[in-house]
């Protein structure tokens, strides 16, 4: 076990856990946040999507001892009342059938419109192609991320 000061969603927290934890697993069963969620565990599918200084990062094949003094935003710190315009666009473009990969997929987003505010279709494909949804909600997806780009009128 080692010790690590990690910055998550704005706060300074101290954890204790096996270096090569996975990132997942010590924002849901160390901090107790389980808004990040597990699919694949090989980071092929997208679900654990977190961001690590604003870069969408797969968090399942992340170890914590790597993580160093990056911040870290979870589903939950991306906004405190659930109104950042990926979330608001999300919920008005009616996008989640069954839910569960939606706060990777609105981590990829929030990611992909901080970097490029007013994204082409391309670069939302290239950008969301890493994210998996079971439920093929990909049109309403992509919807959402452009009325969410319209939202924010290119500012993060």
């Amino acid at each position: 076990m080692a010790q690590y000061n990690l910055q998550v969603n704005g706060k300074k927290v101290q954890v204790e856990v096996s270096p090569d934890t996975p990132l997942l697993w010590v924002l849901r069963d160390t901090l107790g946040m389980t808004g990040t969620k597990f699919g694949c565990g090989i980071a092929q599918c997208g679900a654990c999507t977190v961001h690590l200084n604003d870069n969408a990062v797969r968090s399942c094949s992340l170890p914590v001892s790597s993580v160093g003094n990056n911040k870290i935003t979870t589903i939950e710190g991306l906004s405190e009342k659930g109104d950042h315009p990926v979330q608001l666009a999300w919920d008005e473009a009616d996008v989640p059938q069954c839910g569960y990969c939606q706060a990777g997929q609105i981590m990829s987003a929030a990611a992909l419109l901080k970097r490029k505010p007013q994204p082409t279709d391309q670069d939302i494909d290239t950008a969301m192609a890493g994210n998996i949804c079971r439920c093929g909600t990909y049109k309403r997806i992509r919807t959402a991320i452009h009325a969410a780009a319209a939202k924010k009128g290119g500012k993060s």
